[in-house]
C-alpha cells in the first residue's frame, strides 16, 4: 500500500509537472506573440501617422493648385478682355486709315492750295517784317528826341520815357504835373507838356493817349467822388491844355483815367504810392493805319 501510493504520488507529480512546463511554454509564446503585436502595432501606427501626413501635404497641394487654377482662369479672362480691347482699337484704327486714305487726295490738294496762298502771302510778310522793322526805328528815334527835349532842367525822377512793343510813352510824376490833391495842371507842367507837344506836333500820323493814375489813398470831396474822378481830371487836364495851349489836334487825343490800379510799386509806403501817382502820355499808331497794314488787299505790289 505505501508502495502504491509513493508511485501514485510520483506519477501525479510528473503529470502536473509536465502540464506546468507545457502551459509555461504557452505563456512564453503567447508573450512573444505579444511583443511581436506590439511591433506590428509600433509600426503600423508609425505607417498611420506617415500617411496622415502624406495626406495633409496633398491636401496642401490640392489647395495650392486649386488656388493657382482660380488665379490662371482670372489671368485668361483678363488675357481675353485686352484681345477684345485690342481687336476693338484695331478695327478702329482701320477705320481711321481707310478715312484716312479717302482723305489723303483732298488734303494733298488742300497742301497744295496752301502752298500757293503762301507763296503768294511770302511777300506780304515780308512786307510787315518791313513795316515793324521801320515802326520800330521810328519809335526809337521819337524816343531819342523826347529824351533829348526833355532831360533840360528835369530830374530823372520826375520822367520817364519807354519804348514798349510799337509804342513810345511817358511816364510823368504827379509832382511835376499837378497841384497837390488836384487836376489843376502847374506852370512847370506846362513847359514840360510843350516840349512833348512840339515833338507830337511833328508827327501827324500818330494818336495821343494820355492815362492817369493815383495812389491807394482815397479822395472824395465836391468835384471828386474817388480816384477814378481824379485819375480822370488829371488826365482831361493834360488832354486840355495840350487842345488848348499847345494847339494838338483835338482829333488825335484821347483821354483815359485808370485810378488807383495798374501799380508800378506797393501803396504800402509813401516812396511807393508816389511811384503810382503819374500820368501816362502815350504816343502809338492811328488804329485805321494800322488795320490797312494787316490787310493783304492793300498792301502795295
Amino acid at each position: 500500500m505505501i508502495l502504491l501510493c509513493c508511485l501514485i504520488l510520483a506519477v501525479t507529480s510528473c503529470v502536473s509537472n509536465k502540464k506546468f512546463l507545457a502551459l509555461q511554454g504557452d505563456r512564453d509564446k503567447l508573450q512573444k506573440d505579444l511583443g511581436d503585436c506590439g511591433v506590428d502595432l509600433n509600426r503600423y501606427m508609425n505607417l498611420l501617422t506617415a500617411c496622415q501626413q502624406e495626406n495633409e501635404r496633398i491636401s496642401s497641394s490640392l489647395e495650392n493648385a486649386q488656388s493657382n487654377m482660380r488665379l490662371r482662369e482670372e489671368q485668361i479672362n483678363d488675357l481675353k478682355d485686352q484681345i477684345s480691347d485690342v481687336r476693338t482699337q484695331r478695327d478702329a484704327q482701320l477705320e481711321q486709315v481707310e478715312g484716312l486714305t479717302e482723305l489723303s487726295q483732298s488734303a494733298t490738294e488742300n497742301i497744295q492750295e496752301t502752298l500757293s496762298q503762301l507763296e503768294k502771302k511770302d511777300k506780304y510778310i515780308h512786307l510787315l517784317q518791313a513795316a515793324k522793322s521801320r515802326t520800330d526805328s521810328i519809335n526809337l528815334a521819337l524816343a531819342v528826341n523826347l529824351k533829348s527835349v526833355l532831360s533840360e532842367g528835369l530830374d530823372d525822377e520826375d520822367v520817364e520815357v519807354k519804348v514798349d512793343k510799337t509804342v513810345v510813352f511817358i511816364n510823368l510824376s504827379d509832382r511835376m504835373l499837378y497841384n497837390s490833391g488836384s487836376a489843376e495842371i502847374s506852370d512847370r507842367a506846362n513847359e514840360v507838356l510843350g516840349k512833348i507837344a512840339t515833338i507830337i506836333e511833328s508827327r501827324p500820323e500818330l494818336e495821343v493817349m494820355v492815362e492817369g493814375y493815383t495812389d491807394s489813398i482815397p479822395i472824395q470831396n465836391e468835384c471828386m467822388q474817388d480816384n477814378w474822378d481824379l485819375s480822370v481830371k488829371r488826365a482831361t487836364s493834360v488832354v486840355r491844355a495840350m487842345q488848348e495851349n499847345h494847339n494838338i489836334d483835338p482829333n488825335r487825343l484821347i483821354a483815359a483815367g485808370r485810378g488807383e490800379w495798374n501799380t508800378l510799386a506797393s501803396n504800402d509806403t509813401e516812396e511807393g504810392r508816389s511811384t503810382n501817382r503819374r500820368t501816362r502820355i502815350i504816343i502809338l499808331p492811328k488804329l485805321d493805319q494800322f488795320y490797312d497794314l494787316l490787310n493783304p488787299n492793300l498792301a502795295p505790289d
